[in-house]
């Protein structure tokens, strides 16, 4: 006999949501488990992580984390523990429904009442026999909300209506059955009815309604008070495509941009953000003097093929793809290294440089981009690496369950891996000194069996079905072929996400390679315009930072104005980023005109040119560079910590650096150089710019000095000190 669950927090989620309830009443429709009764369970949290979803359950009653697998609910619901937890005879005596009321002791106390339009939706399940959904019931096709966007004022609220629509082409309000949550609950909040209420914080925030593991979003935006004038936003000056889409933006918001950086800030800004390096004071003193109108796009074509732009950037890539190298070897390292700057100073089309590292084959010594094959030499590891990083999708949760904020499924998670099951390893594994050469090669056969069901799975592409591959064609091939085609959403959109996040401080989607519906872009227009024009133009990175660079948004000063204060996420102000450790320790460096001393590396190398995070430095493990015992992909943290200062204020090493006899601090004070040109020196050096007079004053105030020397290792540690040197601003 068929009981209800013991677990009223389930039956209470159950009971609380309802699909409209009242229509299902006039209608007659019967009250089926999949259709009606699981969307509760997800709807009140029942089968979520915190209670009965978590992999061993909550106090004896488990369910599928949110609602992914049918079969396993139904029958936790109705014949676990001996069918004990439903009543049939007396669907309304039904533990579960006694929990959910609070008539009997529940952890999650009670969800809803007796008699409730939840309560009664249950019985009517129960009295009905506590039936499945038909198989050949419509499928669920997809979830929308109405509206799909909606401008709010503080303190003002609006419902929202879900619906859910069926592959016979039927739609249904769903609205009482949906799940919702706020991306910013300072913005805009939501409650469990769908009512969305506004905050009293200006901006845009997202509204995520969940119905059967199908998502929806609905776009809430809380402009700033007060008019502007349209001939305001008219006026804006627009360089390209990229303006334009961000004063549209913006003036949905009721924002205004900040002024314009002047050329100091824009130079050091440029110069930091392409090549990882400051300008020196000749640079600065030519760019300051030149009065033509282009200058600063020419400035950015000139980085772009300045020798220093491969090695800064094969230092961000380095990241997301440097192994430890106690797994895979030292030379195996230093391979996938040599890889990557060859690259990136070749300019290789983004494309072909993903397919490369996808498709690798051939040994780690000779050919760095088959290192990451063995980093990942489990099927199921490089293929969520890969979804990661050349697809912006994070599949890792779809290995044990559905995505708790997407639609991926194990089904997704085993299929997308499945193109690398046939990649085979033939070497040593003898780490870390005496790591061996592997050979990585296509074998003509191999499968992946599914993590649930134990099956073999076919190679699947996302959003697509499975495929059959034949033991002469490498279905890595296959994969990249789909990849990089026009036609896939995810390829070009992750990598020109990756490259504005670089550019501007931060990502229109956060985290960068994060691309979701649940985790929505700040602009997708201005996304969807970037990656195609990164497409049309070959999948040319120098093309897409030329692009971003030449817009007057990358120009625009971190000064906020009146309208602009809060953004943190529109683009409507520079946003200020401190250098990573790397590019701070050549800048240090390069300022005192002293050299790093590092293991495995010639004499004079700089830091950005480290081929492992192995090489000992206290300075770079300081400012956050990744530990080498991470995995890739590795995310740095910019924030300043209490650590970072003090290093910078009493570091023995840096005190070195600044006595240095044969640096640059010795020679000015030994040169003919007035104080004042010194002065002049040391700003230009560090800030890109000339001291204000109150700088110059408060400056020369420490140089006249019996000993000048001293005077002016004081007057460069001071300047070291500043956020102003910190900071890209």
């Amino acid at each position: 006999m068929l009981r209800l669950p013991q677990c009223v927090h389930a039956l209470v989620f159950v009971m609380s949501i309802g699909v409209s309830i009242g229509e299902l009443a006039a209608e007659e429709n019967p009250v089926t488990f999949e259709h009606d009764i699981q969307p509760l369970l997800t709807r009140f949290g029942c089968n979520a992580g915190a209670c009965h979803g978590k992999s061993r359950g909550q106090n004896g009653f488990a369910l599928s984390l949110l609602g992914f697998d049918s079969d396993f609910d139904y029958a936790a619901i109705t014949r676990e523990g001996r069918g004990r937890r439903i009543l049939p005879a007396a669907p309304r005596s039904s533990l579960l429904l006694q929990k959910a009321t609070g008539r009997v002791p529940h952890g999650g106390g009670a969800r809803f009442a007796v008699n409730s339009k939840q309560f009664e939706l249950l019985v009517r399940w129960l009295e009905g026999g506590a039936p499945r959904t038909p198989i050949d019931a419509p499928k669920l096709v997809r979830v929308v909300v109405e509206p799909p966007t909606k401008s709010l004022v503080a303190g003002q609220s609006s419902h929202l209506q879900v619906f859910a629509e069926y592959s016979d082409g039927s739609r249904r309000d769903v609205t009482e059955s949906a799940a919702y949550q706020s991306n910013d609950r300072t913005i805009a909040s939501v409650t469990d009815e769908g009512v969305v209420e506004a905050g009293p914080v200006s901006g845009e925030t997202a509204v995520l309604a969940r119905y059967m593991n199908n998502i929806a979003v609905c776009h809430i935006a809380l402009p700033i008070p007060g008019e502007v004038a349209q001939e305001v936003y008219a006026k804006l000056p627009t360089h390209n495509e990229i303006d334009r889409l961000v004063w549209k933006k913006l003036k949905v918001l009721g924002m205004l941009p900040s002024g314009e950086a002047d050329d100091s800030k824009f130079m050091r800004r440029s110069y930091l953000r392409v090549i990882g390096r400051l300008p020196t004071p000749a640079e600065v003193r030519a760019f300051l003097a030149d009065s033509s109108s282009d200058k600063r796009s020419r400035l950015v074509d000139t980085l772009l093929e300045r020798p220093e732009y491969g090695d800064f950037w094969a230092n961000k890539w380095a990241d997301l793809l440097r192994p430890n190298p106690y797994r895979v070897g030292i030379k195996a390292v230093w391979t996938l290294d040599a890889y990557l700057r060859k690259s990136f100073r070749k300019n290789v089309p983004y494309d072909q440089f993903a397919r490369e590292l996808v498709t690798a084959k051939g040994s780690t010594w000779k050919n760095g981009a088959t290192v990451i094959h063995r980093d990942r030499p489990l099927t199921v590891e490089i293929g969520s690496s890969v979804s990661q990083l050349f697809l912006g999708v994070r599949l890792e949760c779809a290995k044990c369950h559905h995505h708790p904020f997407e639609v991926w499924s194990q089904d997704d998670f085993f299929g997308f891996a499945a193109f690398f099951a046939r990649v085979g390893h033939n070497g040593g594994l003898s780490p870390p000194i005496s790591g061996g050469e592997e050979l990585i090669f296509t074998k003509t056969s191999g499968s992946l069996r599914h993590g649930r069901t134990g099956a073999n799975v076919l190679p699947q592409v996302l959003l697509g079905d499975p495929l059959t591959i034949g033991p002469d064609k490498d279905p890595r091939e296959v994969l990249a072929d789909w990849m990089t085609s026009p036609e896939n959403p995810f390829f070009a959109k992750v990598m020109a996400n990756r490259v504005w996040a670089e550019i501007m401080g931060r990502g229109l989607v956060e985290p960068v390679d994060d691309i979701r519906a649940t985790n929505p872009s700040t602009n997708e227009e201005l996304l969807e315009f970037l990656a195609e024009d990164f497409r049309s133009h070959g999948y040319n990175v120098k093309h897409l930072i030329a692009t971003i660079m030449k817009s007057h948004v990358f120009e625009l000063s971190s000064t906020p104005v009146k309208r602009n204060v809060g953004d943190q996420r529109n683009f409507a102000r520079a946003y200020r980023h401190r250098m990573r450790a790397e590019v701070l320790l050549d800048a240090v460096n390069g300022v005192l005109e002293t050299e790093e001393t590092f293991a495995a590396m010639p004499p004079g190398s700089r830091a950005t040119q480290l081929w492992t995070y192995r090489s000992s430095s206290l300075f770079l493990d300081t400012f956050g560079r990744p530990d080498p015992n991470q995995d890739p992909p590795c995310e740095r943290s910019s924030d300043s910590t209490t650590p970072q200062i003090l290093h910078l204020m009493n570091s023995p090493a840096l005190n070195k650096k600044l006595a240095n006899d044969t640096g640059r601090v010795a020679r000015l004070a030994a040169s003919d150089m007035t104080n004042e040109e010194i002065i002049d020196e040391a700003y230009l050096l560090m800030f890109s710019r000339r001291p204000t007079a109150e700088e110059s004053k408060k400056a020369a105030a420490i140089l006249p000095s019996k000993d000048r020397r001293l005077a002016v290792e004081d007057l460069f540690w001071a300047l070291l000190n500043t956020p102003e040197f910190l900071f890209i601003d």
